[in-house]
């Protein structure tokens, strides 16, 4: 029983160098479609809008998150071509008839498959990571926006901020940095709540 187990092992291995290129692209076809699914998810989260916003976030941080994500983009970029390299070869190459030059050509490309696999999933994992990153520098450096933004039209201009209350002395505002200012009633003209402050405020 031992012998004929060991003789199917060997004929198994055998085979192996025949199957092992045609595995590899499938493989390869593999990593191809997850990886081409991951790059078309990112652009679609990038061009969403969320508490994320990269239109709310201080300026570094906004440059810091903005380079991550391109650089993940490109990564996953990156990573699907090696895979798609990996699972069609190279176009133009030439059909070998000779035996060893097949052979030859044969082990070959299996070594440059594997090493593709093995870059596309470098490429895959570090892109995944720098998403997460950005992410998270996006989530920690954005804050919550403030509620109950007006802009006050008054007889000398416009100003902009959150609506502290209102009383005999006139309209109270609260400004950035903790500032506040009071708007005198008589100079004022309308109030109209507004989601962000622009440079009137």
């Amino acid at each position: 029983m031992s012998g004929r187990s060991d003789r199917r092992w060997a004929q198994l291995a055998r085979e192996l160098e025949f199957t092992q290129l045609p595995e590899l692209r499938r493989q390869a076809e593999g990593w191809r479609t997850g990886l081409t699914s991951l790059t078309a998810l990112l652009a679609i989260l990038v061009m969403l809008k969320g508490r994320d916003d990269v239109a709310q976030l201080p300026t570094a941080a906004r440059q810091t998150a903005g380079a991550l994500i391109g650089l993940a983009f490109l990564l996953l970029l990156l990573g699907s071509v090696l895979a798609v390299r990996a699972a069609h070869g190279s176009p133009g190459e030439r059909v070998l008839l000779a035996g060893q030059a097949l052979r030859e050509w044969t082990r070959q490309e299996i070594v440059r498959v594997t090493r593709s696999l093995r870059y596309a999933a470098v490429c895959c994992i570090s892109g995944v990571a720098l998403v997460a990153v950005g992410v998270v520098v996006a989530w920690t450096t954005t804050g919550a926006p403030p509620d109950h933004l007006v802009r006050v039209v008054t007889t000398s201009g416009e100003r902009c901020g959150t609506f502290l209350g209102s009383g005999p002395t006139g309209v109270v505002l609260g400004l950035e940095n903790d500032d506040r200012a009071v708007l005198p009633a008589r100079t004022v003209t309308s109030m109209v709540p507004v989601t962000v402050c622009g440079s009137a405020g």
